[in-house]
């Protein structure tokens, strides 16, 4: 079935990058994707090691809470979605493991939250609107708080709770006006939250915006947001998928 996947994937005419966390700790996680581009995913706090419990292969990566990894912004431009009309799908294969306290969990995106340079992310456990443990797609087109509060509160959070140590598949879409977060393939709707309307698309952060990042973002002036568990693939896509197509993903 996940080879299946894999070729869907890999096939599909909207990736931009898709990682399989095959490679061994110590070297930099490398993308599939379309034509000659690959994306680069450097380990930003010393080797992360690999587990023998795989989605698209016998690894994934093991992230320990600290370890981070990023694509420099000069190196990200698919990566780089912005603008009124863009879209964004981010899906992940994710083990989650229980941090040393509770906080927002951070799976991969553009978000910078120190130099107000917030695009696109998908989180877990955003704790925003009497929410916790969900998966939740943060948005912004202006890259800094939402008007009239300290933080971005701008995002799709699900209903159901994402469990701990157990694979599952999280992702998020932004199609420029609706933000939605999905579990194991399925939409996971709560009222007003998901599907979440937010109009205006995605911030533009120019040649000075911010990295591609996985597993933490910048923000408070120092990484944080960490997130721990296995990592067992990562898409990134420029289109936002139908609920058909994220089902497909999970087979």
């Amino acid at each position: 079935m996940t080879n299946s996947i894999s070729s869907i994937i890999k096939g599909h005419s909207a990736l931009v990058a898709f990682w399989d966390f095959q490679e061994p700790a110590g070297e930099s996680k490398v993308s599939h994707g379309p034509g000659p581009h690959r994306y680069e995913l450097l380990e930003m706090s010393g080797p992360i090691e690999r587990a023998e419990d795989g989605v698209f292969g016998p690894y994934s990566a093991s992230l320990r809470e600290g370890d981070w990894l990023r694509v420099p912004r000069q190196q990200a431009q698919g990566l780089n979605l912005s603008g009124c009309d863009v879209e964004v799908t981010v899906a992940a294969w994710v083990k989650r493991r229980r941090t040393a306290q509770s906080h927002c969990e951070f799976i991969a995106g553009i978000w910078n939250e120190t130099d107000e340079k917030r695009q696109y992310g998908l989180f877990l456990n955003l704790a925003i609107w009497n929410s916790g443990d969900q998966v939740c797609g943060h948005v912004s087109s202006i890259g800094g708080p939402t008007p009239g509060y300290l933080y971005c509160m701008d995002a799709s959070i699900g209903q159901t709770p994402v469990p701990l140590d157990r694979w599952q598949f999280v992702a998020f879409t932004y199609d420029g006006k609706h933000a939605r977060s999905y579990l194991n393939g399925k939409l996971d709707e709560r009222e007003r939250f998901n599907p979440y309307l937010y109009e205006g698309g995605l911030f533009d952060g120019g040649p000075a915006g911010a990295d591609f990042t996985v597993g933490a973002v910048d923000r408070s002036g120092e990484i944080g947001n960490f997130f721990a568990g296995q990592l067992g693939g990562l898409a990134v896509f420029n289109r936002a998928l139908g609920e058909r197509e994220i089902a497909q993903l999970h087979g």
